[in-house]
């Protein structure tokens, strides 16, 4: 496989990796106005998919370091790689769902309900696993997370009873969201 032995190198591959992960959604203004918020981000992940192989059987297969990824994926587990893929398939669903409520509700409301509420169910999931950290720094800090989400919906709401109609579909969409990406892994 291949490996980055350059420390600097490998910063910037992180960088690069960074800012293409925290900005694939601004791509989508490059797009077609008709083009779904949803429906892009389904072609984003096939073209992720895509990539991925393509890497895979490139960059993944040459080099000295290490094994190639046909042999890496012989030798795993059958049970880990079904793990996995169900894993992904929680995991996108989830983000499907994520994209369609910031479609319905916008950015500042949907992104904090479904991210907040996966970040505090990953956090009980997680240390109901492995009991490890201060439970007062981490379920303190989570308390604020569940503040800040109810808060984040109530203003939605007021906001929304000043228009006429209170439209949840929205926070739903949030809600169901973050429950799915909170248990994806």
């Amino acid at each position: 496989m291949f490996i980055i032995q350059d420390y600097t190198l490998a910063v910037i591959f992180t960088l690069v990796t960074m800012l293409c992960w925290g900005s694939w959604a601004n791509t989508q203004k490059l797009t077609s106005k008709d083009w779904r918020f949803e429906a892009f981000y389904w072609d984003y992940v096939l073209g992720i998919l895509i990539a991925s192989l393509i890497f895979a059987f490139t960059f993944g297969s040459i080099g000295d370091g290490g094994r190639s990824f046909l042999d890496d994926i012989q030798q795993a587990d059958s049970q880990s790689i079904q793990s996995a893929i169900i894993g992904g398939v929680v995991f996108n669903a989830a983000n499907i769902l994520l994209v369609a409520a910031i479609t319905i509700a916008g950015m500042s409301v949907a992104f904090p309900v479904g991210i907040g509420l996966a970040l505090v169910i990953g956090v009980i999931v997680n240390y109901l696993d492995n009991p490890v950290g201060d439970k007062t720094l981490l379920f303190g800090g989570m308390a604020l997370i569940v503040l800040a989400i109810l808060l984040n919906a109530n203003a939605y709401r007021k906001m929304q009873s000043g228009q006429g109609s209170v439209s949840t579909k929205g926070l739903v969409l949030s809600v169901v969201a973050g429950i799915l990406m909170g248990y994806f892994f």
